[in-house]
């Protein structure tokens, strides 16, 4: 017979914080406070990245007013302000200034707790002065002042220059002299300066560039037949006669074309633009090369939006120069979409049936257990390696190959044996490959076996029902997994440097000279022109701002293809719902 002391009644458990006596890590709320400064600390560094580089980047080409400093030692500076900081100088900047200014500046920098402001100025003038830039700080400065006629020219060579209007010359006689004349007669004739150098630039790329297709199409079929046939023989030698009579009859296309640019050229060179810089030199310029120029602290917002329109849609539709730190990167985002969807084509049709295969026909076994073990860390090999495996398989033994069958008579110079977009696209396939696998086998297998019963029990075979039931069900999935793919795609650089991506590549891979398509041409990617921009640039600080604006469009490229992905991943979504457990 049982007893209270046999049974003794268990205390009663001692609050430790949470209600009803519960402890808060038993109560779960600890960790939702722990997930919760999880999501807040993500979600903060996401928004400053992409908030600095919205601001960096749209900001760049927003046109800033132009600063003239005269220092202590005589020497000017004008220029864009770029950025300040402040800094402690050293003794050596304070004994420049020498005995006259010297204790002034040291009694300023005591009171400042031995620290200055300076300014970084973008002086160009890089081909009268040796630099882009220059630091200029607070205790160096005797006058700052914003001069109203300097004006900016961003030419096509040599970087920006700053310097007020001289004079303007016509056949060498200058027709005026003070700013405003300067100024509006430069305005007369600048616009229809330009349209001869597009109109030249047209004649020299396409017109002339048609002909030297013409030649050099029949320079290879002469060494084709040379290398059937043999040199000297018949064939070889009404090739060669061939090839003759064709520069024969081209020869006066291609000199009407010539005295078409002469004339440009000739007409070009009646026009001089000649600004004085601020320490007086004096520098001539034609004004087809001449790029865009403006009064910069003259502008009124309206003037000022203008120009900053006028740069983005330079940036969205025109081509590099100055060592891509200048000019647009339309080559960079043609290059960079076309090799985005070319290899989305080649991985997902190749990940599905392959997760396919896994999923629904192979039997469970050893091998099939080591494929998806070596999937899953294929997608933790580094992107360089794949890089080195397309060069030596895609470019060097699979385009070698194609070169020595079809296209002997362009060798030693390699077609298909070297870096090209196809061959960049499929190695990126390679790349994002085990993304698509993985993702597409957890798709098919969150499809409910009741569904492929169901199928089955109304006599349907096993491919209906995977095509009819399995595969629709399993779209969103395999579709989410695309998307990962696209976006790891089109963001690489590293492999990009081996199989393709230039630093300048004006021909597009797609274009109308027929055959209109050429996987062979190398290509431009706005990753590989970020890194260009960044850390080979000759002109690093000009560089900067380009920098996160290739960035800001990189990304709205990248959400933009993903954005579709989504959108489409959605329908699918929607269409299915309603047959889903």
């Amino acid at each position: 017979m049982s007893t209270t002391a046999d049974n003794p009644t268990p205390p009663a458990p001692q609050a430790r914080g949470g209600r009803d006596g519960l402890s808060l890590i038993a109560e779960g709320q600890m960790m939702v406070w722990l997930t919760g400064g999880g999501f807040v600390i993500s979600l903060t560094m996401i928004v400053c990245l992409v908030g600095l580089i919205v601001w960096k980047g749209s900001t760049t080409f927003w046109p800033s007013p132009v600063t003239q400093l005269t220092l202590l030692d005589g020497r000017i500076f004008a220029g864009e302000v770029t950025r300040d900081e402040t800094y402690p100088p050293r003794d050596a900047e304070i004994d420049a200034l020498g005995p006259e200014h010297a204790p002034a500046a040291r009694a300023t920098l005591k009171e400042a707790a031995g620290e200055s402001r300076r300014r970084l100025l973008r002086t160009g003038n890089f081909d009268v002065s040796g630099s882009h830039f220059n630091w200029v700080s607070q205790f160096q400065i005797k006058v700052e002042t914003k001069p109203d006629w300097i004006l900016v020219v961003e030419r096509l060579s040599w970087g920006r220059f700053y310097g007020e209007p001289a004079r303007m010359l016509i056949d060498g006689v200058a027709v005026a002299e003070t700013p405003e004349s300067v100024w509006n007669t430069f305005r007369e004739h600048h616009n229809a300066r330009r349209d001869a150098w597009r109109q030249q630039v047209h004649i020299e790329r396409h017109a002339i560039g048609a002909l030297n297709r013409q030649l050099e199409a029949a320079r290879l079929e002469s060494r084709r037949i040379e290398a059937m046939h043999g040199d000297g023989s018949p064939q070889h030698t009404a090739a060669l006669a061939g090839a003759q009579s064709l520069a024969e009859s081209l020869a006066p296309e291609y000199a009407a074309f010539q005295s078409q640019i002469d004339a440009i050229k000739a007409e070009d060179a009646r026009f001089d633009l000649v600004l004085r810089t601020a320490d007086g030199t004096e520098k001539s310029f034609r004004l087809s090369e001449i790029v865009r120029i403006y009064p910069a602290n003259r502008l009124d917002r309206a003037d000022k939006l203008g120009i900053y329109i006028s740069r983005w849609r330079e940036f969205l539709f025109d081509e590099p120069r100055e060592a891509n730190s200048e000019g647009g990167v339309f080559p960079a985002i043609f290059g960079t979409v076309t090799m985005t969807l070319l290899m989305s084509i080649a991985v997902v049709p190749f990940g599905i049936m392959a997760a396919l295969y896994m999923r629904e026909y192979a039997r469970g076994g050893l091998v099939i257990s080591a494929v998806r073990i070596a999937v899953n860390n294929l997608a933790g090999v580094p992107s360089i390696v794949f890089g080195v495996f397309g060069l030596g398989f895609f470019c060097y033994f699979v385009g070698g190959g194609i070169d020595n069958l079809f296209y002997k008579e362009r060798l030693p110079s390699p077609t298909f044996g070297t870096g090209g977009i196809m061959w960049a696209s499929l190695t990126l396939a390679l790349l994002t490959l085990p993304v698509v696998i993985v993702a597409t086998e957890e798709a098919l297998a969150a499809v409910p076996r009741s569904m492929r019963e169901g199928s089955y029990g109304c006599g349907a075979s096993k491919w209906q029902t995977i095509w009819r039931i399995v595969l629709p069900r399993a779209m969103p999935g395999i579709m989410t997994g695309a998307i990962l793919a696209m976006a790891r795609g089109a963001g690489e650089v590293a492999p990009l440097m081996l199989v393709g991506a230039v630093k300048l590549a004006p021909e597009l891979p797609i274009d109308g000279v027929s055959p209109f398509i050429h996987p062979e041409r190398s290509f431009m990617h706005l990753g590989f022109h970020i890194y260009d921009l960044g850390f080979q640039s000759q002109n690093s600080e000009a560089a900067k701002p380009m920098v996160f604006t290739t960035t800001l469009l990189l990304i709205l490229i990248i959400v933009t293809l993903n954005l579709a992905a989504i959108w489409l991943r959605a329908r699918l979504s929607r269409r299915f719902r309603a047959s889903q457990f």
